[in-house]
Parts: C-alpha cells; sequence; structure tokens
C-alpha cells in the first residue's frame, strides 16, 4: 500500500514476492502506461494503482519530485491537471500551506479523487514543533478524509510533536480511530534506517539490494552517509516507540494497511514488504492480523473489497501458494511456491525468471522517466552537459 516504481525491472521483484497489487505513492506518466500494460496482460506485474505527482508547497520536506503549489488557484489547477492526465488520486505532502491544502481537498471531492499521504503543517517556523505549535494542528487534520495516512514517525511527529510519550499516543489513536482513519505504519522505512547506523553502513550492501534503482539510489547517498554515522542507540530508541505506538494504533481500533516505502531509501521492492509483516508482528499485531492488514484491509481502503483480498467465488484469482503455515511461520509467504495473479499462473520457475528480470535494473531508462515526469509538471530541471 505505499512503493515508488521507478522503472519496469522493479516489477519482477514484486511478483516473486508475491506482491499481487501495489498503490504507488508517486505518479509520473510512465506509470499510467504501465498500469494499463499490465491490466491487459502486455506486461507482467502486479496490478498499480497510483497517486499523482506529489503535491507539497516550498519547505524544508519539499523535493525535486514534487509538484509545489503555493496558492488556491495553483493547487485546483494540479489537481484538475493531474485528473485529465488520467491519476484517479492525489498525494499531499507535509509542507503544504493552508489555502492550498483546502483547495485540493474541494477540487478533490469535486472530482471524487482520495486524498493520501502525509498530513500538511503548514509554514515550518523556528521552534517547531517542540517550542511553537504547527502552522496547521494535526487534529484539524484527522477529520479531512484522508484515504490513507502514512507513516507511524511522521504520525508521532505531527500529531504528538515528536514526543515519545505513550499516554498521549493512546489518546492520539482513540482519535484517529474515532474518525475512521486507515494508517499505513511503514515501520520498515525507518528500520532500515536504524540497521544502517547500527552497521556503519554494511546494512546498504545486504543480499537484495541489487534491486534497487541505481539512479535513485545515486539521489540518496548524502542520506546513507548521514545514517551510516547516526547514534544507533538513538535510532533504536525511536524505533521502539514507533512499534508500540504501531500497537497502540492497531488495540485502539485504527485500520492498519501494510506498506513497505519500497523503491526509497533502501527499502527492497517486494522483500520489504515481509520485512513489514516481521516488524508489525514484533510490534505485537497476530500473524492473521498483518497479514489481514496485506489483504482484506488494503482492499477495503482501495474500494475494491467485494473483488479482491479474499479467497471466494466471484472474487479476482490472486493467489499465493506457500509450503507451510504463515499463520505459524510467517517466513513462508516471502517465496512463494506459485502464484496466480488475476488468474494467471506462475509456477516456480517464472518465480526464479522474475527475480533474475528484477536484478536488470537500468539506470540510465529510469533518468528518462524521472526527468519525463520532471518535464510534465513543469519543474525545471538543470542536467550538466
Amino acid at each position: 500500500m505505499h512503493v515508488h516504481i521507478w522503472d519496469e525491472a522493479e516489477l519482477g521483484a514484486y511478483l516473486a514476492s508475491g506482491v499481487t497489487t501495489v498503490r504507488n505513492m508517486s505518479g509520473m506518466p510512465f506509470l499510467l502506461e504501465m498500469r494499463d500494460s499490465i491490466a491487459v496482460g502486455a506486461l507482467a506485474g502486479p496490478k498499480i494503482f497510483t497517486t499523482g505527482p506529489i503535491l507539497n508547497s516550498r519547505g524544508p520536506n519539499a523535493q525535486l519530485n514534487h509538484q509545489i503549489v503555493e496558492t488556491a488557484d495553483e493547487a485546483r489547477a494540479a489537481v484538475q491537471a493531474q485528473y485529465d492526465q488520467g491519476y484517479r488520486r492525489i498525494k499531499v505532502y507535509s509542507n503544504l500551506n493552508e489555502p492550498a491544502y483546502l483547495a485540493i481537498l474541494d477540487e478533490a471531492a469535486r472530482l471524487e479523487m482520495p486524498v493520501t499521504g502525509h498530513t500538511p503543517e503548514g509554514p515550518r517556523a523556528r521552534g517547531v514543533p517542540q517550542q511553537r505549535p504547527f502552522a496547521i494542528d494535526f487534529a484539524d487534520i484527522v477529520d479531512d478524509g484522508f484515504e490513507t495516512i502514512e507513516h507511524v514517525e511522521s504520525i508521532v511527529w505531527h500529531g504528538l510533536r515528536n514526543r515519545h510519550d505513550r499516554v498521549a499516543a493512546r489518546a492520539l489513536a482513540r482519535h484517529i480511530a474515532a474518525q475512521s482513519v486507515p494508517v499505513t505504519p511503514t515501520l520498515i522505512a525507518f528500520a532500515n534506517l536504524s540497521r544502517i547506523a547500527d552497521t556503519r553502513g554494511a546494512h546498504l550492501h545486504r543480499a537484495g539490494t541489487e534491486t534497487l534503482n541505481p539512479f535513485i539510489g545515486s539521489t540518496e547517498m548524502e542520506q546513507f552517509a548521514r545514517w551510516s554515522s547516526e547514534d544507533s542507540s538513538r535510532a533504536r530508541e525511536q524505533l521502539a516507540f514507533y512499534r508500540d505506538f504501531t500497537r497502540i494504533l492497531s488495540e485502539e481500533g485504527v485500520l492498519l494497511v501494510v506498506g513497505s516505502d519500497a523503491g526509497i531509501a533502501t527499502n527492497i521492492p517486494g522483500v520489504a514488504l515481509h520485512d513489514e509483516l516481521d516488524l508489525l508482528i514484533e510490534s505485537g499485531l497476530t500473524p492473521y492480523e498483518a497479514i489481514r492488514g496485506a489483504t482484506v484491509n488494503a482492499a477495503h481502503v482501495l474500494g475494491n473489497g467485494t473483488s479482491v483480498g479474499r479467497i471466494r467465488p466471484g472474487y479476482r484469482a490472486d493467489l499465493l501458494l506457500v509450503d507451510g503455515d504463515p499463520l505459524t511461520q510467517i517466513d513462508v509467504l516471502r517465496r512463494p511456491v506459485a502464484m496466480v495473479v488475476d488468474g494467471r499462473l506462475f509456477d516456480k520457475g517464472d518465480l526464479d525468471d522474475l527475480w533474475q528480470s528484477a536484478a536488470r535494473t537500468d539506470a540510465d531508462r529510469t533518468a528518462r522517466n524521472v526527468l519525463g515526469a520532471m518535464a510534465a509538471q513543469g519543474t525545471v530541471v538543470e542536467v550538466p552537459n
């Protein structure tokens, strides 16, 4: 329920890991073509739902691939343009100011486009959040009808003003549950950063990282260097609180879906979903609850719970055959014996071939994908000669 696809090579890693559907959280034009090719069977890959380009305002969390909107007029135009291009979901981000954010909500509602992402904080003044409150309070956003809110660490930052207070965390969880807002914890995203700190960078070269996109990896070098020298004990303490908060969210009735932030940093496509399932169980969820988050709950959030997410007559044939009982040994999900994806059988040989294809990443093709996306959304990128 939270991935970033940059190139078609990554599709093999998802299928070989048993992932039959993904929600891509940073839209680019090539993904619309890829989505449609998969839908008609011309390309092997998981079914793709995708947001449009991330909508954000200028600020400390703005990134090059974000579509920057500062006014209500710009925000409305951006939403309409994304709809016209074929996107049917909107992703918002942390720096959005209030006029732009409210215009996005209004325009997205008019076009019946679900809104998901980070909760907007508004402009970041000095001293926020410990000494001064956010310009936009988290409590004012929870009832805005988000499809999902992403990342427990982002909720802790905005909703708890970065306080690791378990009493306040439970109160916040109850408030989120009362508004029926689903949450995608993505624990693995921070856990991988913590593991980089623990290993002084060795975690960056573990098995499976050959499927990470080299073009995107080249943009992450500064972050990798920072985390390789980060205080590992502090990172472990943060991760422990995020795990506790995830358990609290579940205990208080928040609907959890499973996302991996794969394709970003060192989160391996396909594999990171299983890492996330492990972390959810370590946080206190049962294997059944974790698996439900990646099946029934996800289908419900995506609006197709009457056709996928269960094994039932009349449902789409997205099936994993595994050697063992995942309710007692969750690891059996990592390497399916066979799969059926939308009625198409992939046997063990097919899955092995997909793993091999996933390692054939193409930095030049990815660069063309990304630069084309930047041009489509009006972002000027300086390319050295």
